[in-house]
């Protein structure tokens, strides 16, 4: 059913880029490389150059980064099968598959209901003698560091890796310790998703490493490749994770308007918190908003199904991000016990209001409105 105001609508995101997006399409069939080459090494340089790295490499997708970077730690010996990994339990599968497909085994961590993101607080005691990294996941775009998981990191000598999917330039309150706030250059290496939904999306998957350790990024780039350093020179038993250059075109027409997206979702996410006024609904925390992206803007109620439906019923299209929690998932029946109560509180409440380019500012105003005349 078409909404007056749909959640979202990739053809109308990617309308004020069309031009851009079919020259690149040109550019990249009149060079006749279609696999690796001049595009893909512009993209990995000014990825890093938005991200304050000295290195990126694109990959296939979001996972398979977030994949590339716990093999390649694993094949430089800072990992090994069994080590365990600090993870947030509310966030997408994604986050987790990563770990386990690597034999690393992942210790859930309570989210912070304020924030909605890993609770640093609870940290120090989730650590054990085999904690050997934390994977922080900047999620709906807002970073998830601080002075606690970078003190925690130091202390136990623990990676930190970003999944960093979902918040491509925004910028943590405190400083790691490369001297940004950046996220993507906040810990030893991060992974960045493509995947077209996102802030900056490309017209199918595709994704990124980032990081400044030179023996990661040759690990990472060479595993992507089949494990290769030089032409059948395999040193590591890989992949095939490669970026297209069709895809990587894409994104560099629309890397230089990062800001300009951040922009604008920061608007819509200020007008839906001076504007929405229902007891019934909780908006997210706006602590420092200008450094969240709001890749989405998520509220809680505990009538989330008579809440969406009314918003339905109002034109008003909606979405969960993520409804069924990693250890509530079939795949991961072994971790089926935990007791993670604010996760499952969260998972059964949110709810994702539109906030893309779809979205104006008019429109933002007028969904508060009909929000505050919510009635459970």
């Amino acid at each position: 059913m078409n909404k007056r105001y749909p959640f979202l609508d990739l053809g109308t995101v990617n309308a004020e880029y069309a031009d851009a997006l079919k020259a690149a399409a040109c550019r990249v069939i009149d060079s006749g490389r279609y696999v690796g080459g001049h595009e893909n090494e512009a993209f990995e340089k000014e990825l890093a150059d938005v991200t304050g790295t000295a290195f990126a490499i694109g990959v296939s997708n979001g996972l398979d980064a977030l994949r590339l970077i716990f093999k390649a730690y694993i094949a430089l010996g800072r990992l090994n099968p069994g080590d365990e990994v600090l993870v947030p339990a509310n966030t997408y599968i994604a986050s987790v598959l990563a770990v386990t497909d690597s034999g690393l085994s992942p210790v859930f961590v309570e989210p912070d209901p304020t924030t909605l993101n890993l609770d640093t607080s609870l940290i120090e005691q989730a650590i054990t003698p085999q904690t050997r990294a934390i994977l922080t996941v900047h999620l709906y775009g807002r970073a998830c560091y601080d002075q606690a998981m970078a003190e925690a990191a130091r202390r136990h000598e623990l990676l930190i890796v970003e999944d960093n999917a979902q918040a491509i330039g925004a910028d943590a309150e405190h400083r790691s310790p490369q001297g940004t706030t950046r996220t993507g250059a906040l810990g030893d290496a991060a992974a960045f998703s493509f995947y077209p939904t996102k802030n900056i999306g490309a017209l199918g998957d595709a994704g990124a490493v980032t990081t400044s350790d030179p023996d990661l990024a040759s690990a990472v780039r060479a595993l992507a490749n089949y494990g290769s350093t030089s032409r059948y020179h395999n040193v590591y038993e890989g992949y095939n994770c490669r970026l297209d250059p069709i895809q990587a075109a894409f994104l560099r027409a629309k890397l230089p308007y990062i800001e300009k997206e951040c922009s604008r979702r920061r608007r819509l996410a200020h007008i839906y918190d001076t504007k929405i006024d229902n007891p019934a609904v909780v908006k997210p925390l706006m602590t420092a908003p200008d450094r969240c992206v709001w890749h989405q803007y998520v509220v809680r109620t505990a009538k989330r199904g008579q809440f969406m439906d009314y918003l339905a019923e109002n034109g008003v299209g909606t979405d969960i991000h993520y409804a069924v929690p990693p250890h509530r998932q079939p795949c991961y029946s072994r971790y089926a016990g935990l007791e993670l109560p604010v996760t499952e509180r969260l998972a059964s409440e949110i709810v994702s209001l539109p906030i893309s380019a779809c979205t104006s500012e008019t429109d933002a105003a007028e969904i508060a409105h009909i929000i505050n005349s919510f009635r459970p």
